[in-house]
């Protein structure tokens, strides 16, 4: 997997992209996102940034359907709905909203429930290597806001959607990314047990 994206970055030369129209590199830029090839985006952004509005937003986030009827945008697209600016595009998983208010991605296939009451482990720590993620810069960032969010009293959250690999964090590496739900904001409570932060929303679910 390492050779075949060292081969990709490769071939994607910072010369290649900004020969390039600037919508040609706009939808590189979007490939590499969705496939996770960080170093691609971060060229295609690099190349942009120097051109006449070439981060302009588009006219309006793109989205999908579900098969649920839910309609689903990016994950950084569901974040600027809400106002806040992520501090990485890549690695971050929450965020500050203009006014202060902590914005954090949930992955919805993880949401545990009890009757009525949702519960979702926001951050735990890495205990004997279990939880790689909570010691890097994304887990560092969510560590912040949950204390953050626990001195406020309350956050918002957004369900993300998905599918995972096996054994990994979907926070840390996903098999694909579908979409977050920007028109269902949960209002979620962040306590703490122990050294784990949860979220709970709904009514009073089992620690």
């Amino acid at each position: 997997m390492q050779i075949q994206q060292r081969a990709r970055v490769a071939l994607w030369t910072l010369e290649k992209i900004t020969s390039l129209s600037t919508p040609e590199i706009r939808q590189l830029r979007a490939n590499a996102e969705r496939l996770q090839e960080e170093d691609i985006a971060a060229l295609c952004a690099q190349v942009l940034a120097d051109r006449p509005r070439g981060l302009a937003a588009p006219r309006a986030p793109a989205k999908k359907k579900r098969a649920d009827g839910r309609r689903l945008v990016s994950r950084s697209q569901a974040f600027g709905m809400r106002g806040v600016a992520l501090a990485n595009r890549f690695w971050s998983r929450s965020g500050l909203s203009s006014t202060g208010d902590v914005v954090i991605a949930l992955w919805a296939a993880d949401v545990r429930r009890d009757g009525a009451a949702s519960s979702y482990l926001l951050w735990a720590p890495n205990v004997d290597g279990a939880r790689p993620w909570s010691d890097k810069p994304g887990g560092k960032e969510r560590l912040e806001h949950c204390r953050k969010a626990l001195e406020r009293g309350t956050a918002e959250g957004l369900l993300v959607f998905g599918t995972r690999i096996e054994g990994t964090l979907p926070d840390e590496k996903a098999l694909s990314v579908d979409g977050a739900d920007a028109d269902s904001v949960l209002t979620i409570g962040v306590e703490k047990r122990g050294e784990e932060f949860w979220a709970t929303w709904g009514g009073k679910a089992a620690a």
